[in-house]
């Protein structure tokens, strides 16, 4: 488990939900090279889905602009290390 601490950018989850947010982080990180972003964002969705239902989106790097519509308590952006990640669930259709 890495040491750095996250620093939530913002967010609207629950507590819980965003402790999980940064737990499947760190563990993505842990799995995963840095420069892996693709399979961390990959595993961190895959993790939200089995948890909590399907639609869930993720969104890991250094450098992105991103503009979407979630459903509310389901959002969080923070930074872990040297990458910030981006959790969200789709409102159904």
């Amino acid at each position: 488990m890495l040491e750095g601490k996250a620093m939530i950018q913002d967010t609207d989850m629950p507590v819980k939900m965003q402790l999980q947010a940064m737990s499947s982080a760190s563990q993505a990180l842990d799995l995963f090279d840095v420069l892996d972003c693709n399979s961390m964002a990959c595993y961190i969705k895959k993790e939200f889905d089995l948890k909590y239902g399907s639609g869930w989106q993720c969104v890991v790097g250094s450098n992105f602009g991103c503009f979407f519509t979630h459903t509310k308590g389901t959002f969080i952006y923070f930074c872990l290390e040297t990458l910030h990640f981006l959790i969200f669930k789709c409102p159904a259709a």
